[in-house]
């Protein structure tokens, strides 16, 4: 950082010690953020818990609050919490306490809340003196062994106490329950999933190690989230996600329509997508009816009680559900992504992003750690008791000496160890043993016991010296969890369901989307743009810009697509709703759509996807293409034309009957069948006419059994029939005839 600044002296410099402020500003950060993802945002992948999780759960059960036994106020709760494991502010570990029990929020509560603890409105708990709580079965599970040296316990912050560096997690919490966390440079999302359908994909995995997502996705076909709902994602795109443990999931609510008799019907919604805020939700489809933005909506009610029903009046009962829905699902959290980013604390220390079937085998791991360690527990408390038992016995064998060594002895205690070689363990027992246990039958029930933990040592040691018969025991304790949480169950049930999104028409729903109204579309010569409401039919009364005046005119509606052509022969696309509205002269269409400056307006019009259009360049080539083609759903717009100034795009005429008329600027007439010209999507087009010297003046598509129609300046209408059209039919790319009298001195077929 360039020359060392040290502070002013103040007389007493003994520790003050330059440092350089990058590096400390490193350190301390690093120090932060590391404190972040380890013992805050990311959840541990065995026990699926952040610390204040597993501090709360572990709390609740030093305090004895079992499922069986009474409920303790929520503020006891957080004293002890805060008081002895987690340093931390009340109010957010209340929080993290309340969202454990809230049914809405985890999809198996750990905390069984009694009291207000908010709801899936958004609305907040009551305050901790007025709430109660104790564990769930699942923490209970969560806790299975903790007294068995199942885990590592370390220090808590002030060192009075100790508390476990993770759980024994006989549940599989982290996929259950899923998580969610923002640390410093990494997050993680992970969704809740059904516990029976994870205990088939662990059990799967024991028998199979190598087992592929794929395989797994047949167990485990996606989340389950606790508000229910439907996902809507292809299986391939679910399988990529959980293949890299990256991705998201669509979920929409779930509706139904109820039948009001006569043709009418209503929209009952049941289920909405997981973390969506029902009154937020309806106040924002109030706001889009209000701004109008939903059209086939007349209104909204929410008729919920303990169950969720939100009631949608459709405008009319002709209005299709479907395309009301995917209306609603575009522009509404009726549909909403719930990301996945599988972002965990790997054994505990390594943050890193992870597979579905990594998630399911590091549990699976930890529990075969933590059966071991609960069998070598075992193991050590059996080995102390049969130490103790085996002197008994030989106590028993030589009761009257025993009695008499008592009786005599200064120091019975090397005395006894002297005579029966007995260890300090062993004499400790026998002076403790009381007089009533000197009964006969002692004897015999001291020999059952003795033989029965002789025969468990014997199976914990086969246990432990076997791979084999460790999984299978994991594999046991799976199977009495899955029980517990079948989907024959109330709380196993699967919630979320799966289904394809329906195939509803793509142009009807952007439709449905759009309030319908009249309005006139108002171009002018300088390229301003505007939409009047309503169908104005005298347009004389229009101001502009001065130096400005209409191009054209026309009506439409504000769902309709208006199709804009330039001369560089370009399609532009724009939505009825989109243009600016009547006030002053509008906005410039360069503004609106990138048009180059050489570029003017040749024309515009009403989109009309089952038209043909006839484009013509000033040299006199031109093609058929389908309307369809003309539509841009970008600003940068379509070439449809290709063509070089000083060449230009003059002409674009709807195609209709089986015939073309050509006028050039040499006033000479060519009609040819209209077969002869090609219909292409893009190109620089075939030549129409020949010229030796100008270009074209004007072109009309007509059917020649009807005639050739066009009018004079003055608006007198002729007709020529084919017979009298036969002198100038002739092929595509032909000079033409001069034209017949009475053809207007302008060379346009109108006038």
């Amino acid at each position: 950082m360039g020359q060392e600044i040290l502070p002013p002296s103040g007389g007493d410099d003994d520790n003050i010690q330059p440092v350089d402020l990058k590096a400390a500003l490193e350190q301390r950060y690093l120090a932060y953020a590391l404190s972040t993802i380890m013992h805050r945002a990311l959840p541990d992948v065995r026990d699926g818990l952040k610390p204040v999780h597993r501090r709360i759960v572990y709390a609740m059960n030093e305090m004895g609050l079992r499922p069986t036994s009474a409920f303790r106020k929520c503020a006891k709760i957080v004293g002890e919490v805060m008081g002895n494991y987690h340093p931390h502010g009340d109010q957010s570990i209340y929080d993290a306490l309340a969202r454990l029990a809230q049914d809405f929020s985890q999809r198996y509560t750990l905390v069984n809340g009694q009291g207000n603890f908010g709801n899936i409105d958004g609305d907040s708990p009551a305050a901790m003196r007025y709430t109660e709580s104790k564990m769930t079965a699942v923490s209970e599970l969560l806790l299975e062994g903790i007294d068995q040296d199942a885990v590592d316990f370390r220090d808590t912050y002030d060192e009075s106490n100790s508390e476990p560096v993770v759980l024994p997690g006989a549940f599989p919490n982290l996929l259950a329950n899923g998580s969610s966390g923002i640390a410093v440079g990494m997050a993680t999302s992970i969704p809740s999933h059904n516990a029976h359908e994870l205990c088939d994909a662990a059990l799967h995995l024991i028998k199979h190690p190598d087992a592929t997502v794929e395989k797994l996705v047949e167990f485990i076909p996606g989340p389950d989230f606790p508000t229910g709902g439907i996902i809507i994602d292809s299986r391939d795109s679910i399988i990529e996600s959980y293949r890299t443990g990256r991705g998201g999931f669509r979920v929409r609510a779930k509706w139904q329509t109820e039948d009001l008799g006569r043709g009418g019907y209503q929209i009952v919604i049941t289920e909405i997508p997981f973390q969506v805020q029902k009154s937020r939700l309806i106040e924002k489809i109030a706001e889009l009816l209000i701004a109008r933005k939903l059209p086939l909506l007349e209104d909204i009610r929410d008729e919920s009680a303990e169950d969720i029903r939100v009631v949608l009046v459709p405008k009319t009962r002709s209005v299709d559900p479907t395309i009301l829905m995917e209306s609603m699902f575009k522009l509404t959290e009726l549909e909403s992504r719930f990301p996945l980013n599988m972002n965990v604390l790997s054994m505990g220390r390594i943050p890193r992003v992870m597979a579905l079937n990594e998630v399911l085998k590091e549990w699976l791991d930890h529990r075969r750690e933590v059966l071991q360690r609960r069998s070598r527990f075992r193991l050590a408390a059996i080995d102390r008791r049969l130490e103790i038992l085996g002197g008994l016995l030989i106590a028993y064998l030589n009761i009257d000496e025993v009695i008499r060594i008592i009786r005599e002895e200064d120091e019975p205690k090397p005395v006894m160890v002297a005579r029966w070689d007995l260890t300090d363990n062993q004499v400790e027992a026998i002076l403790n043993m009381r007089l009533r246990s000197l009964r006969k039958l002692e004897e015999f029930e001291i020999r059952k016991e003795f033989d029965e933990l002789t025969r468990e040592k014997g199976e914990i040691e086969a246990l432990l010296g076997s791979d084999d018969k460790q999984w299978q025991t994991v594999a046991w304790e799976i199977g009495e969890v899955k029980k517990k949480f079948a989907k024959a169950t109330e709380v196993g049930r699967r919630r979320t369901q799966f289904a394809d999104a329906p195939e509803a028409d793509e142009e009807a729903i952007q439709q449905a989307m759009i309030e319908k109204e009249p309005i006139t579309v108002v171009i002018s010569e300088k390229g301003w743009i505007r939409a009047l409401k309503g169908h104005i039919a005298d347009t004389a009364t229009l101001t502009f810009k001065e130096g400005d005046g209409l191009k054209l005119a026309f009506p439409a509606q504000t769902t309709d697509k208006i199709l804009i052509v330039t001369t560089g022969g370009k399609a532009f696309t724009l939505g009825g709703d989109k243009l600016p509205g009547g006030r002053g002269h509008g906005e410039p269409l360069r503004i609106m759509v990138d048009m180059d400056n050489d570029q003017a307006v040749l024309t515009a019009f009403v989109h009309d996807p089952a038209r043909k259009q006839l484009i013509v360049s000033t040299a006199g080539n031109g093609f058929v293409v389908a309307e369809a083609e003309l539509v841009a759903n970008t600003r940068k717009g379509k070439q449809i034309m290709n063509v070089a100034l000083p060449e230009e795009t003059q002409l674009l005429v709807p195609v209709v009957g089986d015939h073309v008329a050509v006028v050039g600027e040499n006033r000479k007439l060519l009609v040819f069948p209209l077969a002869q010209v090609p219909e292409m999507s893009r190109g620089k087009g075939v030549r129409l006419q020949r010229y030796k010297d100008g270009g074209i003046s004007d072109v009309r598509c007509f059917a020649i059994a009807d005639g050739l129609v066009w009018e004079d300046s003055a608006g007198r209408t002729f007709t020529k029939n084919k017979d009298e059209l036969a002198e100038w039919l002739s092929d595509r790319a032909t000079a033409g005839r001069t034209v017949p009298k009475g053809f207007p001195r302008s060379g346009k077929f109108a006038g």
